[in-house]
């Protein structure tokens, strides 16, 4: 099994599909590294050669912010926009949706279970 950016990635699967396992790595990042790498993208992970893990790791440590320093990012925007106190930042504090979807439907993934409101009934 192939271990890259501490993610175990599947061993049966194309080279491109197996890489978006990594966070912060989608398909077009994978592409381009298999591109890069001269890997061909119906390869599977299982055939891959030891010099060719070791090169798609090599890649990937140099060119691209994935895993913990990826997430850490992510937060760390979060936070300032949080800190702003920016409409975006607001949203992210009240668990709204950031993104403009309406919330008097839906919204339920985000806003959680409905809660029933007493003296309600009519």
């Amino acid at each position: 099994m192939a271990r890259i950016s501490g993610v175990n990635i599947p061993t049966a699967k194309r080279v491109e599909i197996a890489l978006t396992y990594i966070h912060g790595i989608g398909h077009t990042s994978a592409k381009e590294i298999c591109s890069k790498l001269g890997i061909e993208s119906v390869k599977r992970v299982h055939d891959l050669s030891d010099a060719e893990v070791i090169q798609i790791r090599e890649a990937i440590d140099a060119d691209y912010l994935v895993e913990g320093d990826r997430r850490r990012e992510v937060a760390m925007n979060i936070k300032r926009l949080m800190d702003l106190g920016s409409y975006r930042g607001l949203r992210h504090r009240h668990k709204l949706p950031v993104r403009g979807q309406r919330t008097s439907t839906n919204a339920r993934t985000r806003k959680g279970k409905a809660v029933a409101i007493a003296g309600k009934k009519k």
